[in-house]
């Protein structure tokens, strides 16, 4: 039983790429699923696909590479179970100069940093990527 579902995707996708793998397949659920698809928009991954029905359900990841190396160089864990961290739409700034992306859950659904600042809305920051 995994605690930290946010945490598990991420960590399985930047090991999986770290080892060289095409796919990666993760249990399913609607949260994974949409933090997926953005990364798909931001460039970290390249498909995202489900697969199975009722409670067999997969996500099925496609990583992304360049030139041989992984997309996705390094993550950061922001908000956890035990201490869950929310971002103001003024505390919202860009990672890594601008080289990174910033993951927020807010009530317009999963939002990229800049895509938050622009809808201005805060939420919890689940992590950062780059």
């Amino acid at each position: 039983m995994v605690n930290d579902p946010v945490a598990d995707l991420i960590i399985r996708l930047k090991n999986a790429g770290s080892v060289g793998k095409a796919t990666v397949s993760i249990p399913y659920s609607k949260l994974k699923h949409a933090i997926a698809d953005k990364l798909a928009e931001a460039g970290y991954v390249a498909e995202v696909a489900k697969h199975g029905k009722k409670s067999k359900k997969t996500l099925d990841v496609t990583l992304k590479y360049e030139s041989g190396a992984h997309q996705i160089r390094g993550v950061q864990r922001i908000s956890k179970p035990g201490r869950r961290m929310y971002l103001g739409v003024s505390e919202i700034f860009p990672v890594k100069f601008g080289r990174g992306k910033r993951i927020l859950s807010t009530p317009a659904g999963i939002l990229t940093g800049e895509e938050a600042r622009s809808a201005n809305v805060g939420g919890e920051e689940l992590f950062i990527i780059w």
